[in-house]
């Protein structure tokens, strides 16, 4: 009797599958009258991968990966041969004869669910397969069913077969975020697809019929099961004996899951932000940025930028660094270690003087990865410490003073501005050296006032100061009195110039790849000379003057040279340290998040301990 109705079922179906073909067959008439705009709606919406972004570190190790998919595309022509046959004969076997979709498969689907109601039981080919991941979705209706096999025809016509099969085995799922075979086999076996047995590619072609039953890590026996099915298959169509098969089927499978790597989060999460910079600077968009007026087409710009940017991004970048990860730890652990007064905050960055590049940087104690970077997010007022780039190296460069020449430092006021220095003290007439290693403000006005605010910008204008604005052009910037501040990397980036006169931005970024090698970004080698050789010789006497017998005694180094210059800010509420040795140029600073006065432990002068942890 069931039987009987079986063969009736059949029947009485067989008007609604041609009415089914019929429809499909309109939509393809359709379609070649609308030709152009059919093929926008296949291309349509574009297809985002999202590829991950590897950071290596100077000796080409990595050392951070960023992704929330882990995908690595491979060439068909590159993939083993096995896993084509897996796939086609577990998949579609008809693959490269049908035009798109198999009417044979549809009907034996259409029967097997006509029961209930519902899409159930396959039917769908690798093409179809690949239209429901990229433009569709997986709601089972026969109105996106129909949808699906218009879209399979249509790409068939777009793309060659070896595209379409290349695509799908590359964009297929496979459970944990891992899109394409050749991510699943590095993802679940830490090796490439090349290096896994036959065993292990049937192991990981088991996962993408069902990504949540056949889950290798919460469902191994479910996969293992599926795999023994797919060797059988590769047996069925005498590609491998039954005693290879038991062979493979036996085989020990253990699994090597990947772990993200995520070392040095303060290193990495700077190298993000300059790629985007870099990004900006190359594609001509920071100079339209910087050069509007007008907030609206800024804000236009930006977004035009952003879209470039995750473009970039998604497309799987390499990123080369300039990471010293021996360096970058201590530095870590030195300053993690130093930084025992509770809440107390620290920001520092490390340039390396033969290279100009950055070497170490310090987010902040405890960092993770995307918190708030002080190093270069957080401006602070730098105090005395702007000095050397605000008023000393100009005067020197813009006269004929040496660091021996007069000047007074008795009370002073330009206009309401009327500084005090430090204690409330008075001076006479002290030597610039003198005005300088003690920190004399009113000396400093002085000068200032000699070379004037426009000149004194010149200067400043010709570093990396992104938190400077036209308000600043007082004579308060003479002392450091800036509306919002400075960072330790802008601040170490310019004391950069006093190596030897010249300079380049500092980076961490030596180059961007994309996946097959080929540099997409890096950073121009140009290097433009800001100070005289007479004014380099005599800042660095100057700065090597506040160490010996200045505001910076306690600050040493063992590579023979050492220049500094401190800043504290009112109340207490900032503490710097920037300077350099032979080996490196390095700016700290510490403080609160919430500024409040750290008075009490002035004397602990733990500015000057990280400062000689990382320059040592």
């Amino acid at each position: 009797m069931k039987q009987f109705f079986g063969y009736l079922l059949i029947v009485c179906s067989i008007p609604i599958l041609l009415l089914i073909g019929s429809e499909v067959w309109k939509e393809i008439a359709k379609a070649k009258q609308h030709g152009q705009l059919i093929e926008q709606s296949i291309e349509l919406p574009e297809v985002v991968s999202s590829s991950p972004i590897t950071l290596f570190d100077a000796n080409g190790q990595i050392f951070s990966e960023e992704y929330t998919e882990w995908s690595q595309p491979m060439s068909l022509k590159d993939m083993p041969e096995v896993v084509k046959q897996l796939f086609l004969l577990s998949e579609d076997e008809n693959f490269f004869t049908h035009i798109g979709f198999d009417v044979s498969a549809i009907a034996r689907a259409f029967v097997a669910n006509t029961s209930d109601q519902s899409i159930q039981q396959g039917g769908s080919t690798i093409t179809q397969q690949l239209v429901r991941m990229r433009y569709l979705t997986e709601e089972k209706t026969y109105e996106r069913k129909l949808m699906e096999l218009f879209y399979a025809y249509e790409l068939e016509k777009l793309y060659s077969k070896e595209q379409i099969f290349e695509m799908y085995l590359n964009e297929m799922y496979f459970s944990n975020q891992v899109y394409g075979i050749g991510a699943a086999a590095t993802y679940y076996f830490n090796k490439p697809l090349i290096k896994l047995s036959l065993a292990e590619i049937a192991f990981i072609a088991a996962i993408p019929n069902n990504p949540s039953l056949y889950d290798p890590i919460k469902n191994f026996d479910n996969t293992k099961r599926r795999q023994e099915r797919l060797i059988d298959k590769l047996t069925e169509h005498q590609i491998i004996s039954s005693a290879e098969a038991l062979t493979h089927k036996n085989e020990v499978i253990e699994l090597a899951v990947k772990n993200k790597i995520q070392l040095y989060p303060s290193y990495s999460t700077y190298v993000l932000q300059e790629l985007k910079w870099l990004i900006a600077e190359q594609s001509g968009y920071a100079q339209k940025i910087a050069q509007t007026e007008d907030k609206m087409e800024k804000e236009y710009l930006q977004l035009e930028l952003n879209k470039l940017v995750d473009n970039a991004v998604n497309s799987g970048i390499n990123i080369y660094t300039a990471l010293q990860p021996e360096k970058q730890a201590q530095d870590e652990a030195a300053i993690n270690s130093i930084l025992n007064v509770p809440d107390l905050q620290a920001s520092a960055t490390v340039i390396d003087n033969s290279t100009q590049e950055i070497v170490s940087i310090y987010g902040g104690k405890d960092y993770k990865k995307f918190d708030l970077h002080r190093a270069f997010q957080s401006p602070r007022q730098p105090g005395s410490a702007f000095k050397p780039l605000s008023v000393y190296a100009p005067y020197f460069e813009t006269t004929n003073a040496s660091k021996n020449s007069i000047v007074s430092g008795g009370a002073y006021c330009v206009g309401n501005f009327c500084p005090e220095n430090y204690g409330r003290s008075i001076y006479g007439n002290v030597t610039i050296s003198t005005a300088f290693k003690h920190s004399i403000n009113t000396s400093a006005l002085r000068l200032f006032e000699v070379i004037g605010v426009d000149t004194a910008f010149q200067y400043i204008d010709r570093f990396q100061f992104n938190s400077i604005v036209k308000e600043d052009r007082t004579y308060a910037a003479a002392l450091g009195g800036l509306s919002y501040g400075v960072t330790t990397l802008e601040m170490a980036d310019a004391y950069s110039s006093f190596v030897d006169g010249y300079y380049s931005p500092a980076h961490s970024i030596r180059k961007v790849t994309d996946l097959n090698g080929n540099i997409l970004y890096s950073w121009p080698k140009e290097r433009q000379e800001i100070w005289s050789a007479h004014t380099v010789n005599t800042m660095r006497d100057i700065l090597t003057d506040v160490v010996k017998s200045g505001t910076g005694k306690g600050l040493y180094s063992s590579s023979g040279y050492i220049g500094a210059k401190t800043g504290t800010t009112n109340q207490f509420k900032d503490y710097w340290v920037t300077g350099l040795t032979n080996d490196y140029t390095a700016a700290v600073w510490i403080g609160y998040d919430t500024p409040r006065s750290m008075e009490a432990i002035e004397k602990s002068k733990i500015h000057f301990s990280i400062f000689n942890a990382i320059t040592d």
